[in-house]
């Protein structure tokens, strides 16, 4: 079932609509178990289940999601996510239900102990080699592969890219968080490489999008705007290059 990423509507003294971006809950369930609820836009909804069980861990390959059904709920959207027997009794271990938001915050970690155990192993893959000019053509392309945000002006893009600047993929969300879940579940699903290549994002650089970053293997990180520190030593220690103030013209490399 699809639904709308996008509504239109008049503001207040407008003589025409304008279109915005939908924001609504979206409750992940593992095996009919309440795993997580979201806010996201309904957009490549497989893509972010995938992406977002990879970034927490669920999934050790793609082939333990056996299905994905979206299914509207009076408050929201709910994503049935179908796993294999060895994936539920994993999750039963380590079972948690997460509050989550668009905002700062470490999705469903109730303690410090807890976020130890989330941490990826450090990237094993060859250091990323850019090619001269790679991140300013990655930046320049990214809005055109931005099709919802052209229209509403209110969605954070995620793109892989390839060493020469090349983009190959992107995915849109209101969350940064979401809209890189769904490219890491794009990019799974297609069985993607992503060693070798770069995340382009239109956000600041964050914990969590290292995190992220990391969970998938890729090795290379670019945020449009500032990193933060936990960011910037997260990035240090899983062997993840992070480069932030990703502008026209400019880069600065932070690890």
């Amino acid at each position: 079932m699809d639904f709308p990423p996008l509504l239109s509507l008049r503001p207040h003294g407008a003589d025409r609509d304008e279109e915005v971006a939908v924001e609504v809950p979206v409750a992940l369930t593992v095996n009919g178990i309440s795993q997580a609820v979201m806010l996201a836009t309904p957009a490549d909804l497989e893509d972010f289940a995938l992406g977002f069980g990879i970034g927490e861990g669920w999934f050790m390959t793609r082939h333990e999601l056996l299905d994905v059904e979206a299914t509207p709920q009076a408050d929201g959207i709910e994503l049935a996510l179908t796993v294999t027997a060895a994936c539920e009794q994993r999750l039963k271990t380590r079972r948690r239900t997460l509050a989550g938001r668009t905002g700062c915050g470490l999705c469903g970690v109730e303690s410090l102990a807890q976020l130890g155990s989330r941490r990826p192993a450090a990237i094993e893959a060859p250091p990323v080699m850019l090619e001269r000019g790679a991140l300013d053509h990655a930046l320049s392309v990214l809005p055109t592969a931005q099709i919802l945000n052209a229209r509403c002006g209110g969605l954070h893009g995620a793109a892989w890219c390839r060493p020469d600047g090349k983009l190959v993929l992107a995915r849109e969300d209101v969350g940064r968080h979401n809209a890189l879940d769904k490219l890491i579940g794009a990019l799974t699903r297609q069985d993607a490489d992503v060693r070798g290549g770069f995340v382009l994002m239109s956000s600041r650089a964050s914990f969590e999008l290292v995190h992220k970053t990391a969970m998938a293997g890729a090795g290379l990180l670019a945020c449009m705007s500032a990193p933060s520190s936990l960011a910037i030593a997260t990035a240090g220690e899983l062997g993840v290059q992070l480069w932030a103030f990703v502008r026209e013209g400019r880069a600065t490399r932070y690890a």
